[in-house]
């Protein structure tokens, strides 16, 4: 058994992914026959780890190592790049926010003015990027900032002074949402699924739904009831609702 702060101060296993689009309407069946048909993963010697389609069409490969994966990304540009769209995943940084932070605080000064007032932190310039604000419903002004990994541990154990004031700050996570299906983790550009409102999880638009305000139902949570027969959980509510079951689990994930 480990202790939890072994486990926290272990480091993660980096996965290196990229993913395949198609660029002539390619089924995913047809992107991985093209592929085993130009690459070959034992002449180049390298392993692939994963190779997977994915809902919204396209396909995913995951290597051993980031020397194999760019060597792939650039044979598959080579002898692919004509029918496929190829784009290596890269790790986004961590996203903090600031909670009621003083109206002295923009943007464009943000990063200066935490370094200026927070020495103790030890941070350089180009670790932090102030990336937007906006105001709650008590006309509080919130601001989202982007960090390096290292910034975001010493940021979160320390108090953040800003001007006269204190911040608490915790982590942003913001999960896609498609507005065709509303389903998570794509655009509706690249929506596959049947339309599906976000209130009563009819096939219309949300300016289109006629429901009762009463009479809500989440269409994903009603996506994962299907899949889960032994483990339900409720839909009487609108997939908009930040307490569905299903975007709580999206976001610890």
């Amino acid at each position: 058994m480990k202790l939890f702060s072994e486990v926290v101060g272990s480091k993660h296993e980096e996965r290196h992914k990229l993913k395949i689009k198609p660029k002539q309407n390619q089924s995913t069946e047809e992107i991985k026959k093209l592929l085993k048909t130009k690459i070959d993963p034992i002449d180049m010697k390298i392993g692939i780890r994963t190779l997977k389609r994915l809902k919204n069409g396209q396909v995913l490969i995951e290597a051993d190592s980031k020397e194999e994966l760019e060597m792939l990304n650039s044979q598959l540009h080579y002898k692919c790049g004509s029918q496929l769209e190829i784009n290596i995943q890269k790790r986004r940084n961590p996203r903090l926010i600031l909670y009621n932070v003083p109206d002295a605080l923009t943007t464009e000064n943000a990063e200066a003015i935490i370094l200026a007032q927070n020495p103790d932190l030890k941070l350089q310039v180009g670790d932090i990027q102030a990336k937007y604000t906006f105001k709650t419903r008590r006309k509080r002004t919130n601001l989202i900032i982007e960090v390096l990994p290292y910034a975001r541990r010493q940021i979160l154990t320390n108090k953040l002074k800003l001007v006269w004031s204190v911040c608490y700050v915790e982590d942003y996570v913001s999960v896609n949402r498609c507005f065709r299906c509303s389903g998570y983790n794509h655009r509706h550009t690249e929506c596959r699924n049947e339309e599906a409102c976000p209130i009563c999880a009819g096939k219309h638009k949300l300016k289109d739904c006629a429901a009762p305000r009463t009479e809500y139902k989440c269409i994903n949570c009603e996506r994962f009831n299907a899949h889960n027969q032994d483990r339900k959980t409720q839909t009487n509510h609108s997939s908009l609702d930040r307490n569905c079951p299903s975007l709580q689990a999206m976001i610890t994930k």
